[in-house]
Parts: structure tokens; C-alpha cells; sequence
């Protein structure tokens, strides 16, 4: 993935998700991102490259509204995966999917304090739409 490259153990990583939770905060942002995460409406990078993991979309291991933007809301969101990175964490956040992504360690995986080791975190910083009915928070 662009800079990126990394190792990634899928039957680790897709035996942690077969038992995993979804995404649990409640508010209005993160609502709207579950909504999308629902109805398959997450860019469709993002999209294809969890199918190939075989992580389900809803259950991110992290999820931030970040700020407003013109066509909806700019969102950081990750996905824990069991591996390692091989090359390119130094590099921070790099354009990707009409937003960035990195591969790095999320310091907050409120998501996944149990996932098994070693692992790193695919975060992305995606513009994404409001699609619930009530006004954002």
C-alpha cells in the first residue's frame, strides 16, 4: 500500500475479528461512521482493502470525527492487524484513497487491548459523508 509494506498474519487477525465487538462508543459521530460502515458507503479503497483482510468494516479498533469539511466530516479510523510493518512508519500519513493512511501503533486501541502480538495499526484519515438524519454533534 503505496510507502507501505508490511506482514500481516491473517488467520491471527481474522480470528480476532470473528470474535471482536463492534466499534462501541455511542455518539452521533461515531454512529454516522458505523452507519456507513453498515451500508458498505466507506470509500471504496478502504472497503477493498479490509475485504482483503477479512476485517469487517464496523469493527475498527479506533474512531475519531476530526473536523467538518465541505461534502461531510474528516474521520481517523484504524484497524489492528497481527504482523509487522516491514517499511515505510517513518513516514507518517501519506495520500491514499482520496484521504492518507499510515501503518504505525495507535497509542489509544480502545478497541483492542487483547489483540494478540506483535501487531500494528492501519489508520486512516478518510473525508466522509453524514448520512444519519440528526444534526451532527
Amino acid at each position: 500500500m503505496g510507502p507501505f509494506r508490511a506482514d500481516v498474519n491473517l488467520e491471527l487477525t481474522q480470528r480476532w475479528y470473528a470474535q471482536a465487538e463492534e466499534w462501541g462508543c455511542d455518539c452521533g459521530d461515531c454512529r454516522n461512521f458505523l452507519k456507513l460502515a453498515h451500508e458498505r458507503a466507506l470509500p471504496a479503497p478502504v472497503l477493498e482493502m479490509l475485504d482483503k483482510l477479512g476485517v469487517p468494516p464496523g469493527k475498527a479498533t479506533y474512531v475519531c470525527e476530526m473536523y467538518p469539511t465541505e461534502d461531510g466530516h474528516c474521520y481517523e479510523f484504524s484497524y489492528r492487524l497481527a504482523g509487522h510493518i516491514l517499511s515505510g512508519e517513518e513516514r507518517g500519513f501519506v495520500s491514499w484513497g482520496g484521504g492518507s493512511v499510515l501503518f504505525g501503533h495507535e497509542c489509544y486501541p480502545y478497541g483492542a487491548p487483547d489483540f494478540p502480538k506483535p501487531h500494528f495499526d492501519l489508520d486512516f484519515l478518510m473525508p466522509l459523508p453524514w448520512v444519519l438524519e440528526e444534526a451532527t454533534n
